[in-house]
């Protein structure tokens, strides 16, 4: 009994042990990105990146849409900005023997958006960042020149602009319009290509740093 008794302790000690060591841990990461160190804020958002596209897509979000989730990439990271990029290609089907759009790119890149600045805003731990910008890009084929990926829409949001966003109800049309994304579109509603400022040079940063604590 007094063995039992004994083990039982030493195991809660080990994980008490686990669980402050963590927590420490977790708190560290916190403050360090609360100062701005972007060698850590790179990391949290690299690992939940991650993590996004290793997981199951939730029920609630249409397979394109998680699609592009998975795709997103780091483009630009500072103290307050998180910058990505992701792709939307749309969907087309073969109907009667003509390939037919049945999913707009741009509407596409729209609902990637929306949902993309939703995670980065509010889902990122230990981190959360005062700007989130996407730029979403599609593949742009023309018979006269090379494929090329071309970027047909920006949006950029603070926390003050995600405020007065109705995350819930919104379309993403209407998420993108509140936010001011940036697009343009051919008269028959098809996406064009639109300039994006290039990212500006990441700042030195300390390679020995240990990746942060992430729970899943």
């Amino acid at each position: 009994m007094e063995w039992a008794v004994l083990g039982l302790f030493i195991l809660f000690l080990i994980v008490t042990y686990i669980v402050v060591q963590g927590t420490r841990a977790a708190l560290a990461w916190r403050k360090a990105a609360a100062e701005g160190d972007v060698k850590v804020i790179r990391d949290i958002v690299e690992d939940s990146l991650g993590a996004w596209r290793s997981m199951k897509r939730p029920k609630e979000v249409p397979e394109e849409v998680w699609r592009g989730i998975q795709s997103m990439q780091i483009v630009e990271v500072d103290a307050e900005l998180v910058r990505v990029s992701c792709q939307a290609e749309g969907d087309y089907r073969l109907l009667n023997g003509r390939w037919m759009e049945t999913a707009n790119p741009l509407r596409e890149a729209m609902a990637v958006a929306a949902k993309g600045l939703d995670v980065l805003l509010y889902e990122l731990p230990h981190y959360k960042p005062g700007r989130v910008q996407i730029d979403a890009y599609m593949t742009m084929r023309e018979a006269d020149h090379a494929t090329e990926r071309v970027c047909i829409l920006s949006t950029t949001a603070t926390r003050d602009d995600a405020r007065q966003v109705d995350w819930e109800e919104w379309t993403p049309a209407q998420i993108v319009e509140a936010l001011g994304g940036r697009y343009r579109m051919d008269d028959l509603g098809q996406p064009l290509p639109i300039e994006v400022e290039a990212p500006k040079p990441s700042e030195d940063e300390d390679a020995g740093t240990p990746a942060p604590p992430f729970k899943r």
